[in-house]
């Protein structure tokens, strides 16, 4: 709410309980200023203790821990206006000659029992004040924590997407060296679509989110590059079932499921696979990555698997509560699989 919307706020209540008294006022009696006065006198009241708790006493002693000196100037405040406003009330009406009937006339109870009405009402609007200041500190601390913890988030984003260009990179350069040793015709090939790619990371993994078929492209050309290395008992797959339409998706966050895949999917010796599929409709998308399942001895233990943790926590951050992720190994121990599915919102 902006200081202008607050500021008409504020007025229109206090219009309100000034007005509100005077229209009590019937035919009858004159409007003399003694009596307007007298009407107005208890909103005014109510407006200096709402304002004094509002603007000074809730901020700068309650708020700040001393409470002792907010509750003894708040009762004193409030006990001497109570007085002080019954007694103006009563010298009022004896400025103005009102006559009280003798059942009417009020004795030193009634007069007990005004004082106290005037204390609560006044208790009220230093209670309404209080709160209110409380709620706005509240509120404003909220904002804040939200906007740093947004900030914090995208900060985490962005690590995790700068970190997936040096894992990436790494897997892939890995994979041309041992191009190299045997086919350089291959390597060169290896180099010009790693190029693409790396096209694609620069600019692309940039942005919180791109199109499917962008993302769809880039993860075809990855196979196509790991592809060029595989002996011929590795089968591999890659289809996609795209709806029509705007399909948007955090870039490169399901690269390293593949990556996990030509790791541990493959064998050079025994027969292996690994199918890729990507599907988007108008509820979710869904990546489905299964392979067989060859996986690393103790001594061999590269990347630890950085890969699967980092799409663990980029998921957590940009669909939290949106997404369904299930992996694990069949029973038998020979094929792995896992299944993302984000809910398109």
């Amino acid at each position: 709410m902006n200081k202008k919307t607050t500021t008409l706020i504020h007025a229109a209540v206090w219009l309100v309980l000034f007005v509100s008294p005077l229209m009590t006022i019937n035919h009858e009696e004159a409007f003399s200023a003694t009596r307007i006065l007298m009407f107005c006198l208890p909103p005014a009241m109510m407006m200096a203790v709402f304002y004094l708790n509002y603007l000074w006493l809730t901020p700068r002693y309650f708020i700040r821990g001393n409470k002792q000196i907010y509750f003894t100037v708040n009762i004193l405040l409030i006990v001497s206006l109570g007085i002080l406003q019954h007694l103006w009330i009563h010298y009022a009406h004896q400025l103005m000659g009102d006559t009280f009937p003798p059942h009417r006339h009020p004795d030193t109870i009634m007069n007990v029992f005004f004082i106290l009405r005037n204390i609560f009402t006044l208790g009220i609007a230093a209670a309404i004040a209080t709160t209110i200041t409380l709620s706005l500190r509240w509120q404003a601390s909220e904002e804040a924590r939200l906007e740093a913890e947004t900030a914090r988030t995208e900060a985490e984003l962005k690590n995790l997407r700068s970190q997936v260009n040096p894992h990436f990179l790494l897997n892939t350069l890995n994979n041309i060296y041992a191009l190299t040793a045997f086919d350089s015709a291959k390597a060169q090939q290896a180099i010009h679509q790693l190029s693409k790619m790396l096209r694609h990371m620069l600019y692309d993994n940039q942005q919180q989110t791109i199109e499917l078929k962008d993302e769809v492209l880039f993860m075809q050309n990855y196979v196509s590059l790991m592809k060029l290395r595989l002996p011929a008992n590795v089968d591999v797959t890659f289809t996609q079932n795209l709806c029509s339409g705007d399909v948007r998706v955090a870039p490169l966050i399901f690269i390293s499921l593949i990556e996990n895949a030509f790791k541990h999917g493959v064998s050079p010796t025994e027969p292996s696979f690994i199918n890729i599929s990507i599907t988007a409709n108008t509820q979710h998308i869904e990546c489905c990555i299964e392979n067989s399942n060859f996986p690393k001895t103790e001594t061999d233990r590269s990347g630890h698997g950085v890969g699967l943790q980092q799409v663990a926590r980029r998921l957590e951050l940009t669909y939290p509560g949106h997404y369904h992720w299930e992996k694990g190994v069949s029973p038998d121990g020979k094929t792995y699989k896992s299944v993302i599915q984000i809910e398109r919102t």
